[in-house]
């Protein structure tokens, strides 16, 4: 089962990280988050999860960026930006969703 979401993850990612980053967000903060921090923080904390379990503070990291994503969302009214950051949170609560599941 896990392989199967795995599997997922990386296609997911792979589709997100081919998505040009939204113009005119880089150095923008939205909700007091930057948002290519936030970009790079979903590629990070992914690509670890894609290689094996999460040390626990990366894993509460990971469920923070999570959260972060329900904040911000709805403050983005740039259809395109919108897009590329709801990909990022699902990719995100993915990869949290994995650790859950690691983690019993």
């Amino acid at each position: 089962m896990i392989q199967k979401k795995l599997d997922a993850l990386a296609k997911m990612m792979d589709e997100y990280r081919a998505m040009p980053f939204p113009s005119g967000f880089h150095g923008l903060d939205i909700e007091d988050q930057d948002m290519v921090m936030l970009d790079a923080g979903t590629a990070g904390y992914t690509y670890r999860v894609l290689e094996g379990p999460l040390a626990e503070s990366s894993r509460r990291g990971l469920i923070r960026l999570v959260g972060v994503f329900e904040k911000v969302l709805p403050a983005i009214s740039d259809e395109y930006a919108r897009k590329f950051y709801t990909q990022a949170r699902d990719v995100a609560a993915l990869a949290a969703e994995i650790e859950a599941i690691r983690d019993k």
